[in-house]
């Protein structure tokens, strides 16, 4: 299934390019109490956390309170629909099927169960995501994942990651995606840990090309989405087929932005 920390945007919500990208960022084991509280407010932003299943109250809260990096990415547009773009989210196999059969990166990704997906970006970061809270606009997920390149040496951890989802309209009147992402990480490795702030340069470095790459891809994914539909389900629909439905939600989503271009081009609909 890839912008400093703090200062500088940052996934996206890659849509897959996101969460995978995000897998860079590594953090520590659960914590274990008897209440734990976790806070609604974070780079700005308000989740509804009092939602969240209270099993994931303290694995979420450890990795929160003791993070060695908190990073913020976005607002980012990207030119998909609201409704696709949530669609490729929660479908990171059929997202990553996409971006490799259109040349646009090297993605993987396996469900492991309900919420539940395994990735990898190609490029050294890997992992397992797991969709612990969701609704219209937001999402929180637990990131477990290891990182690998000439500039580290091989990272594990776990991550928090807050998103949040908007929609508005492009150049073009199109509906456009906008989206935050708030991520709280710290390695597993005490010794790594405990010389995070020497290594937040580079490791911010790291993170911040995998994020933002994926944001790109993403971009990208729906640009060509937009450009060039007949395209896009042409790769859809080769062998080795795809899920059924998934290759119907992008035929019917496609059309209907189809016809939207036909009819505005010329202020009337095109039979």
């Amino acid at each position: 299934m890839n912008s400093a920390w703090q200062s500088q945007p940052v996934p996206a919500p890659c849509i897959l390019g996101v969460w995978i990208g995000m897998m860079v960022l590594l953090c520590v084991g659960y914590g274990r109490s008897e209440a734990c509280t976790l806070s609604p407010d974070h780079a700005g932003l308000t989740f509804p956390v009092e939602r969240v299943d209270p099993v994931w109250a303290c694995r979420l809260q450890s990795i929160i309170q003791n993070n060695s990096i908190e990073s913020k990415l976005g607002p980012i547009q990207t030119a998909l629909s609201g409704a696709l773009y949530r669609y490729l989210l929660d479908h990171p196999p059929f997202t990553a099927a996409m971006i490799r059969r259109l040349n646009l990166g090297l993605y993987q990704s396996e469900g492991r169960g309900l919420g539940r997906f395994w990735g990898d970006d190609g490029e050294g970061s890997k992992g397992i995501v797991e969709l612990v809270y969701e609704d219209p606009v937001s999402r929180i997920y637990f990131l477990e994942g290891t990182h690998e390149s000439r500039w580290l040496p091989h990272v594990t951890g776990k991550a928090v990651v807050f998103l949040r989802i908007g929609v508005t309209g492009d150049a073009n009147s199109h509906e456009a995606t906008v989206s935050t992402l708030v991520a709280y990480t710290k390695l597993d490795n005490a010794f790594l840990s405990g010389l995070a702030s020497l290594l937040h340069p580079l490791v911010s470095r790291i993170a911040t090309s995998r994020l933002q790459k994926g944001v790109e891809t993403v971009d990208r994914l729906g640009k060509v989405m937009g450009e060039a539909p007949r395209r896009v389900l042409s790769e859809a629909e080769k062998q080795p087929p795809l899920p059924e439905q998934h290759v119907a939600f992008l035929r019917q989503v496609l059309s209907s932005r189809h016809s939207l271009d036909q009819e505005s081009s010329d202020g009337r609909s095109i039979p």
